[in-house]
């Protein structure tokens, strides 16, 4: 669909166009329209799908120029991060640049008082994380009675930070009836809680399976000794001479250790996590996506905000502890319908993780072991199976096959053609695994 079937204004439209962009996506599509109806919105998408333009596009439609100085906002976007904050809040201001509307971000790690005095001088959206903007209601440096649309972006992840309270708090503040939009990847029970209480009579839009990776990702699993996986990824960039990859490792002393030992093999690398200052933050991901580093290593946390279109390569490191973080990892490549491969390094302590990550897949991810790197454990031991599990599973199987014939949520995601004659297999053949040449 062309964007200008959806009836925006023509300054919108030149914003639209000013980024290149002719055909709307599926998310966009669905979304725009019922949001310029005045509904509230359920969206499911991934990153990379234009979920910021199906709602920045629409809010900037409904506010109408700015009602002058020391007006209030009338739009909220909370995101779960500084630098998805930071992108959402360019997006605005690329799209809106031909209307005469005021945007002011809120976020950590810079001083307040820029923020408050922005605030203090009138804007009509502000695009804020949740902790930040907690300082601002505490300190009254901020007026949210006036709020019309409510944006939640990735609003897993904000639950999954433990921003639940705060957002509670701040939607108890929003004093007039708005009109909630609620995006989330993935899907929990604690995200459809939340829109069960904020969302009223909601338009549910899924642009892809709940809880699903990004169609255009290759996943790739390599496993390898815990103790040898540094020494594997630095053979993977080096032989498949990638030129931009983006790592993911779960703390911040691990973050800055794997990019001091990158930068010593040759690599330029540098480290994003919370405890870098917003300014450091900042040059790295400019850096990143100037080219000028070959390897950007983040915590879960610092990589949200991180948008290239020509990002091809992410590896795990280390899998996530929060199954639901993999496809946001993974989703930074294979975007704007661009492929991408994303390659975890899985070694026998985080079996436990996989199993979880592949039981939200609903399958399981392609395996590859590299030679010279081959792990000291079997692949069945890796997934903590033995022969003993198996017969347990096909008794199971065959027991639960009659007299209902009802397959079970584990078969459904293992899958039951481990039973009859496929079921004399071991686990090796039921995981084919294949080594790279």
């Amino acid at each position: 669909m062309k964007f200008e079937k959806l009836g925006l204004k023509p300054e919108i439209l030149k914003g639209v166009k000013s980024r290149g962009y002719k055909d709307t996506t599926p998310i966009q599509a669905q979304a725009i329209p019922a949001i310029l109806d005045g509904r509230d919105i359920m969206g499911g998408a991934q990153t990379g799908t234009g979920k910021t333009a199906a709602f920045a596009l629409p809010v900037l439609q409904l506010l109408n120029k700015t009602a002058g100085p020391s007006c209030a906002p009338r739009s909220l976007i909370l995101t779960p991060t500084r630098e998805l904050a930071d992108q959402v809040a360019e997006s605005f201001k690329s799209y809106g640049q031909f209307l005469d509307l005021s945007i002011t971000k809120v976020f950590g790690g810079v001083k307040m008082s820029s923020q408050v005095t922005n605030l203090k001088n009138g804007t009509d959206i502000v695009i804020a994380t949740p902790g930040r903007l907690m300082d601002h209601i505490l300190k009254d440096s901020v007026d949210l009675s006036e709020i019309r649309l409510l944006v939640l972006d990735e609003a897993d992840r904000m639950l999954d930070m433990g921003f639940i309270n705060d957002i509670k708090t701040i939607i108890e503040t929003l004093t007039k009836k708005s009109q909630n939009l609620l995006f989330s990847a993935t899907y929990s029970q604690e995200v459809e809680s939340l829109a069960k209480k904020i969302l009223k009579n909601p338009v549910m839009i899924e642009v892809a399976k709940r809880n699903a990776a990004a169609a255009d990702v290759k996943q790739i699993l390599h496993y390898v000794d815990k103790g040898q996986r540094y020494d594997l990824l630095l053979h993977l960039i080096k032989e498949g001479q990638w030129y931009q990859v983006l790592i993911f490792v779960k703390t911040k002393h691990s973050a800055d250790r794997l990019a001091s030992q990158l930068l010593k093999a040759g690599i330029p690398s540098l480290a994003i996590h919370g405890d870098k200052s917003q300014g450091a933050r900042n040059r790295a991901l400019k850096n990143f996506k100037t080219g000028d580093l070959q390897a950007l290593i983040a915590t879960d946390v610092a990589a949200r905000g991180i948008d290239l279109d020509d990002l091809s390569y992410v590896v795990n490191f280390e899998l996530p502890q929060i199954p639901e973080d993999y496809i946001h990892r993974i989703g930074r490549t294979g975007r704007a319908g661009k492929s991408g491969t994303a390659i975890s390094l899985v070694s026998f302590s985080e079996k436990n993780q996989l199993k979880k990550i592949e039981k939200i897949l609903k399958y399981e991810i392609p395996s590859e072991i590299i030679p010279g790197f081959e792990p000291k454990y079997d692949i069945n031991t890796i997934l903590g199976k033995n022969q003993k599990d198996t017969d347990m599973e096909k008794k199971k199987h065959k027991s639960e096959r009659f007299p209902s014939k009802k397959r079970s949520d584990a078969d459904e995601i293992s899958g039951s053609s481990r039973s009859g004659s496929a079921g004399k297999k071991n686990m090796s053949s039921r995981r084919p695994t294949r080594t790279r040449k």
